[in-house]
């Protein structure tokens, strides 16, 4: 069983325009609503494979409740946490003429030590039925520091993978607590280590204790980079780019990996392979958490080649559209409850 953790959902709200410009008035049809969030999206991608989830994750407010109903509908497992802050909104901006997507993410709210400690337990209470755990998303502003390390504490003594997919500050906690798969792209590398070199970025992560680098570089491809001496490097690229709305490419890419890995395969360039061909199957749906049919022919089609090959800056992409990055606010050093507290 996959189980993962959202710590920041969303209810996402995705609407198509003709084409946008700046500072006029759109007229689009009513938004396709779901329950979002990056690991809510793995979860949904990989019960759609046919994989075993359990997604775990916070619901407040209005926003919350229209989250819950649409996940009960769904068909994906999840426990929700009932918290007293309201879910934050993601909302996306699909450019049909473009063929592009602009994404606005809310911020959201910080729960209580108490909440946070429920979702814990949560978390803790189906560990012995997972077999990868996946943390997923941003952090709300005013997070406690513990809590991601907190998290790839529990994954590890439970002795299962653990795969993280943030950016920020918590990508180099995620690093440091040992987190088995980190999936950053190039501009949250660059973000989080201060370094403009893709492979010297991904050395610092691992040097601080991450096994993997599965680093997308949109158009690029995407690489897989392990060792932190002399690290191995494989590059995977399809033949041609990819048009459509990239928002849960990166999502795909991490189901793809957590699938993979629950079913015992750790090989790097089968990883690369398949979370490169899920993640441009992603880019051919028009929502989030989803990937097309079409998947296995893209996994026969990516070109695997190994070492890198540097390319001239650029925006990051995912299969030649422009992709999201989820901005992490400071978090709040304060304590988190011991998840065995009553309250």
């Amino acid at each position: 069983m996959i189980l993962t953790v959202t710590p920041n959902p969303a209810l996402d709200l995705t609407w198509h325009v003709d084409r946008i410009h700046v500072g006029e008035t759109h007229r689009a049809e009513v938004a396709a609503m779901r329950a979002g969030g990056k690991g809510i999206n793995v979860a949904r991608v990989a019960h759609a494979q046919g994989t075993t989830v359990r997604a775990v994750t916070t619901a407040g407010g209005r926003t919350g409740e229209e989250l819950a109903a649409e996940l009960r509908s769904s068909g994906v497992p999840h426990s929700l946490v009932p918290v007293a802050g309201a879910t934050r909104r993601s909302i996306a901006l699909v450019d049909e003429q473009r063929g592009d997507t602009t994404v606005i993410n809310e911020r959201g709210l910080n729960p209580t030590d108490a909440e946070w400690a429920t979702l814990i337990g949560e978390v803790v209470d189906a560990l012995p039925g997972a077999g990868v755990l996946v943390i997923s998303g941003s952090l709300p502003p005013g997070a406690p520091r513990t809590l991601l390390p907190l998290l790839i504490g529990l994954g590890k003594d439970a002795g299962i993978p653990v795969i993280v997919d943030t950016s920020g500050p918590a990508l180099l906690q995620a690093a440091d607590a040992g987190a088995s798969v980190l999936k950053p792209n190039a501009a949250e590398l660059v973000e989080a280590t201060g370094i403009a070199d893709p492979i010297e970025g991904a050395r610092v992560l691992l040097e601080r204790g991450a096994s993997l680098v599965l680093l997308s570089r949109g158009a690029e491809g995407m690489l897989a980079i392990t060792g932190s001496g002399a690290p191995r490097i494989v590059n995977a690229r399809l033949p041609e780019s990819i048009a459509g709305n990239p928002t849960g490419a990166g999502d795909a890419a991490v189901a793809a990996c957590a699938v993979l890995l629950d079913a015992g395969v750790t090989d790097p360039e089968q990883i690369l392979r398949s979370a490169t061909a899920w993640s441009a199957a992603a880019v051919l749906m028009p929502l989030a958490g989803e990937i097309h049919a079409s998947w296995p022919d893209l996994e026969r089609a990516v070109e695997i080649r190994p070492g890198f090959e540097p390319t001239s800056p650029a925006r990051d992409t995912t299969s030649g559209m422009v992709s999201r990055a989820e901005h992490v606010a400071s978090q709040d050093p304060e304590p988190l409850c011991d998840p065995k507290d009553p309250a």
